[in-house]
């Protein structure tokens, strides 16, 4: 049968219930399968999770996925992916800059994906977790899917070419999406908050000087992939973004604020470098606004958590309206 026709005719019939891959299941994939496993369809489709590290099998079983032992990395490990999935969740990010002999542009990992779901029935569809860093520095513009891609780093650079790459399984028949996703955060996530950065007194840029930046809560991210997969357009892209548009320097401010602790220094920029890690830097050196509503009217998402006030708090939409409500 043609490459690009639905899977599902093509698996053993002990196969033909919908099968989603979760590529990179680190905390946003195991929200993924909480979510599916707990929520109104909760059994109706198997979730399989690629895993290079036997010791994290167990773990992933009691989550209710079933592991795959496989490495990116080594292209001959994930032979066994193609044509195991209806659906697949590739959430893995790039080696770092040169790791195993890549190009510093290069997402080798992404590529040998493609490759191995290319070798069976493809799947239906596919979601690749992008970054808005793809757009690079927009002078606090904002920036809907079509703008053009100006990547100012490795970093970024990196996610465009994986982009490239999942475009092109796009065209061989996988209805792909790419999901640009700014700083993920969570109270129950591991560095998921900006407490630690505070208590170390770690600098921001005066006023005039910051930069505009965009969150997302990590229960909104891993419920915005899901959508994609089943409701997004061919070869899209979606800003995966909550409604927030705020400087850095005022969303460390209302964290501090929120755990009580003092609002963080404020620098210019001419002395940043002298306080400020080059990584650090390179976030205060890009200005944006996401345009969020393609993923809100086109996937339907509903956010639980529409502005990090919110998020950091813990308090959900439906928090929000029990006490509107009650009052």
């Amino acid at each position: 049968m043609p490459s690009n026709q639905n899977p599902l005719g093509a698996l053993p019939a002990r196969f033909r219930r919908e099968r989603l891959l979760i590529v990179g299941c680190g905390d946003v994939g195991q929200r993924v399968v909480r979510d599916l496993n707990t929520g109104p369809g909760a059994g109706r489709l198997q979730v399989l999770a690629l895993t290079s590290s036997p010791s994290r099998v167990a773990g992933l079983r009691r989550l209710g996925a079933r592991p795959l032992l496989g490495n990116l990395d080594d292209a001959a490990t994930l032979r066994r992916l193609s044509g195991v999935a209806t659906r697949v969740l590739h959430l893995a990010p790039p080696p770092g800059e040169g790791a195993g002999g890549a190009a510093w542009w290069a997402d080798p990992r992404t590529v040998a994906l493609a490759r191995v779901l290319r070798l069976r029935s493809l799947p239906v569809s596919l979601a690749y977790a992008s970054t808005s860093g793809v757009y690079g520095d927009c002078q606090g513009a904002l920036v809907p899917e079509t703008r053009p891609l100006a990547p100012a780093t490795p970093r970024a650079q990196r996610r465009v070419n994986a982009e490239r790459a999942v475009r092109h399984l796009g065209r061989a028949g996988v209805r792909a999406s790419v999901l640009r996703i700014p700083g993920i955060y969570a109270p129950d996530r591991e560095g998921g908050t900006p407490e630690a950065r505070l208590r170390r007194r770690t600098p921001v840029l005066v006023p005039e000087d910051d930069v505009f930046t965009n969150h997302i809560h990590a229960d909104d991210l891993a419920r915005a992939s899901v959508a994609a997969l089943w409701k997004g357009r061919p070869q899209r892209a979606y800003n995966v973004s909550d409604a927030t548009h705020m400087k850095m320097g005022d969303y460390f401010d209302l964290a501090a604020d929120l755990y009580g602790l003092p609002r963080p220094p404020r620098v210019p920029r001419s002395t940043a470098q002298e306080q400020l890690s080059l990584m650090l830097l390179s976030f205060m050196g890009e200005s944006r606004r996401l345009d969020n509503r393609r993923m809100l009217q086109e996937l339907g998402v509903r956010l639980r958590y529409p502005s990090v006030g919110q998020g950091l708090r813990g308090l959900r939409v439906a928090d929000v309206s029990a006490g509107a409500q009650r009052g």
